[in-house]
């Protein structure tokens, strides 16, 4: 007990030694073996404390609170067919307990026996009396018969489910979630005049719910999956939305919807209506809800000729076409905002830059104007620029955290980690910004942060960001615990169920994906190029006998024991005597001793660290080309042939005519043909697997690694990154080819974009597929003549990018404020004239000023 006690005050390691001591003591105590367990549980050590549970029901087998203990770490673990045997155990015992029943009827649904959980359920109904329940245990008997039809429909029994529904239709609380249940069942048994008449009721409650919208159209014929539509189909749509116009007068969705299915001068009407109240009002959300449009082919053309119109007719009569009454000034800003991220979603940075400027002369203290215009010129490549207007944004309404925190978007991006820092701090308490931002679980920040560090070569700093973000993953999974007994007493089943299948797919989510790859890509790097501190201990170590050698590794392996156990006990001082007048214990944060994350670069195998996660990309990011490709560059590296060549097979299944994927095709085989002969039986193994796989890809069949290449290239001649990869596999198949290689790129032509196309005129290459054909010529090529050729070339394409110090970036403005501030050295007062003239001086003061004359 007072090792239990000492758990609770932090002071870890004297608890462990206390409960051990019990059970050695008394080693068939049930009491000992349950507190061990505790211990493990608190510790995250679920696989432990499952075993001292284990232990404590062979001494006392009929203990509820222990079997209580292991069935919530059961479910935790989804080990499903122990949490079935536990929770029937548990209700065997105390069959009066409703807990039991439901905890039992759950336990079967997570184990795929829905039918066995329903027949439970109906038990436990069988117990209780006609009266039942009473008035303080309504809504909690009302969610479990919303849960028991639910389990009725996903087994398929459909019609016995809606006969239940109606038969405890008065004890149900949650009215909304049954006419939901209910129409659901009815769409599903095509009773689809009844489901209208149900969708129609809950659109009178919530007329901006897109899913009653659907459901709708579903009843009444008129869906599509995908959006396709026949026009007859598109009449009756019209229609229908018309009449709900009418009806839903103040719905904003009733409006919205039918812009995504009207096509011509239809949709052109719609859009006008849909349009101009928003822009009299003044939303500057528009753009964000006209975006999805953007992929329908020729509703960008539409949408730019629509809002170029009321921006004529408002500069012209102060009013919209074919009406009288004037509309407010800022009618024109908003017009002038919409345009602005209309161009520089178009790719027309120029025009948008213009557009925006104009909108901030008309109405200068609008603070999205600012925002927006950093974008653009953050699309643009001028990320510098991009965090100067973000700053200026912010600094209009310090109160605003959205502002505050895109600011420090846009300084990450520009890789001013300590200005970034400095501001994000002024949103957190007691100016302890990492602390706070790790506790609040900011990924955003920690993603962006990371993969600054990693962009500046700080791999220790990149790796701590990313692998915090994995920190925060294991907490939501350890957050999931204690809703396995709160979720059963408060019959909030439903929810709970859905809660547990999220977790399932926890790691599959988009800021993991990330911060993995980030991972990875460390470790990667770090194998590629070692630490010199690492490389020179190696070296020594290499020169010692075996004996020396094993001995000076068990040295540094106690070291950095002991430094960790003094590091514990410092943390359990300072926790311990850090009391309140009360006699309260304060929480006190550790100490972080590896702010630098300098102990994260000294594995020992950073290729066995980068393959763990590596297999939860693979097992819940499977379908990401990304995945593949890292599964294919860490196994290369850890000369792993098959598991390389799977990867490869995913990268074929998922795009075959991707650059990527022809890269590590052609790379592998050459790989593969220039290795030794096999000598051992595994090695021939795999040779014989290779051999019987080459003919079955089409990309290689009948053809040497050459000819594939040159197959592909003239298959994709006018595609940049696809001209690129074939440059590149060339130079790794043949190096002598080297200039012929930086010859297909330098052939490349950057013509006119013409798919979907805007009405202005925009190139195909984009800006980071540029700076990474740059980056290949420049380093892997390694010819400093053809990367600035290239660069130049590249700065006339995108005038506004400081990689590429385009004429209109604030690269090139600071590059020709030094020449200036060079000539006031110098004294040539006329050459400074003459620049100033040319427009080339731009006042600096660390903020906007450096950047007002970019778009001029």
């Amino acid at each position: 007990m007072k090792g239990l006690t000492l758990n609770c005050m932090d002071r870890k390691a004297e608890a462990y030694e206390l409960v051990r001591r019990g059970l050695k003591n008394d080693l068939k105590s049930h009491v000992c073996w349950h507190v061990y367990g505790l211990l493990y549980r608190s510790d995250r050590e679920y696989r432990e404390a499952i075993k001292c549970y284990r232990n404590a029901l062979r001494i006392d087998a009929d203990n509820i609170e222990i079997l209580r203990d292991l069935s919530l770490l059961q479910a935790q673990m989804r080990d499903l067919t122990g949490f079935v045997e536990t929770r029937q155990k548990l209700l065997t015992l105390k069959p009066n307990h409703r807990m039991n029943w439901i905890g039992f009827a759950v336990a079967h649904h997570l184990n795929s026996s829905g039918s066995k959980a329903i027949e439970i359920l109906e038990a436990y109904e069988g117990t209780l009396e006609d009266d039942y329940p009473p008035d303080n245990e309504r809504c909690e008997h009302g969610e479990m018969l919303l849960y028991k039809i639910s389990l009725l429909e996903e087994c398929g029994f459909l019609e016995r489910a809606l006969e239940e529904l109606h038969k405890k239709e008065s004890k149900i609380v949650d009215k909304l979630a049954l006419k939901e249940q209910e129409v659901s069942l009815l769409v599903k048994l095509g009773c689809l005049g009844e489901g209208e008449k149900i969708f129609r009721a809950l659109l009178s409650m919530n007329p901006d719910n897109y899913k009653y919208y659907e459901g709708l159209q579903k009843c009444l014929g008129l869906y599509s999956e995908h959006g396709l539509y026949s026009a007859d189909d598109i009449d009756k749509l019209d229609a229908f939305y018309k009449s709900l116009r009418q009806q839903y007068t103040w719905s904003s969705a009733v409006k919205r919807i039918p812009l995504d299915f009207l096509e011509g001068e239809n949709f052109r009407e719609a859009a006008d209506n849909y349009i101009r109240p928003l822009l009299i009002k003044g939303v500057p959300s528009l753009f964000s809800d006209l975006c999805p449009l953007y992929d329908h082919p020729g509703k960008a053309d539409i949408l730019e000729k629509l809002i170029l119109e009321l921006e004529h007719s408002i500069r012209k009569t102060g009013t919209y076409p074919g009406r009288s009454e004037k509309e407010p000034p800022s009618t024109l800003m908003w017009i002038l905002f919409l345009l602005a991220q209309h161009y520089d979603r178009r790719g027309q940075f120029d025009v948008a830059l213009n557009k925006i400027d104009e909108a901030i002369d008309h109405t200068p203290t609008v603070i999205d104007l600012y925002s927006v215009k950093g974008r653009i010129l953050k699309h643009a490549g001028d990320l510098v620029a991009a965090a100067a207007l973000a700053d200026e944004a912010r600094s209009m309404d310090l109160a605003d955290r959205f502002i505050n925190s895109e600011c420090v978007k846009r300084m990450l991006q520009a890789d001013q980690v300590g200005l970034a820092e400095k501001t994000a701090v002024l949103f957190t308490k007691d100016g302890d910004q990492h602390n706070n931002l790790h506790d609040m679980q900011c990924m955003w920040y920690e993603l962006a942060s990371g993969e600054s560090y990693y962009r500046q070569g700080d791999l220790g700093r990149a790796l701590k960001n990313f692998l915090a973000i994995e920190k925060h993953y294991a907490d939501m999974t350890e957050d999931q615990f204690d809703f396995h007994s709160y979720c059963l007493r408060k019959m909030t089943l439903r929810a709970y169920v859905e809660m547990l299948k999220f977790q399932d797919r926890l790691h599959s989510h988009k800021y993991f994906h990330k911060a993995a790859v980030g991972a990875i890509r460390c470790y990667m790097k770090l194998y590629d190029s070692p630490p010199k501190s690492m490389v020179e201990e190696d070296e020594e170590m290499a020169k010692l006998p075996p004996s020396l050698k094993k001995k000076m590794r068990q040295k540094q392996r106690k070291a950095e024991a002991r430094a960790k156990k003094e590091a514990e006990e410092k943390n359990e001082e300072s926790s311990a005597g850090n009391v309140s007048k009360f006699g309260k214990r304060q929480h006190v944060k550790p100490v972080d001793l590896d702010p630098n994350g300098e102990k994260l670069l000294q594995v020992e195998d950073p290729l066995l660290e980068a393959t763990k996660y590596l297999k939860l990309l693979q097992n819940n990011s499977s379908d990401f080309l990304e995945t593949h490709l890292l599964s294919f560059e860490v196994n290369m590296r850890r000369q792993k042939i098959l598991l390389a060549f799977q990867a490869v097979k995913q990268l074929l299944r998922l795009d075959a005519d991707n650059p990527d994927t022809h890269r590590c095709l052609i790379r592998f085989f050459h790989k593969v043909d220039n290795m030794s002969a096999p000598v051992t039986d595994a090695e021939k193994l795999i040779w014989r697997v290779l051999e019987a796989e080459r003919p079955d890809l089409s990309q290689l069949h009948g053809k040497s690694l050459i000819e594939a290449n040159n197959c592909f290239l003239e298959k994709h001649k006018d595609s940049l990154m696809h001209r690129a990869a074939a440059a590149e596999m060339l130079f790794v198949l043949d190096p002598q080819k080297k200039a012929e290689a930086i010859k297909l790129i330098e052939d490349s032509t950057n013509s006119v974009m013409q798919a979907n196309g805007a009405l202005g005129a925009v190139k195909e290459w984009k800006l980071k597929d540029c700076i990474s054909v740059h980056k290949f010529l420049g380093a892997v090529l390694v010819d400093p003549g053809a990367a600035s050729r290239w660069k130049t070339r590249c700065a006339e394409y995108f005038p506004f990018s400081t990689y590429f110090e385009g004429i209109r970036s604030s690269a090139f403005s600071k590059s020709a404020e030094d020449k200036i501030l060079n000539t006031r050295q110098n004294g040539d007062l006329n050459n400074h004239h003459e620049a100033t003239q040319r427009g080339d001086s731009y006042s600096v003061n660390g903020k906007l000023e450096a950047f007002n004359n970019l778009t001029i």
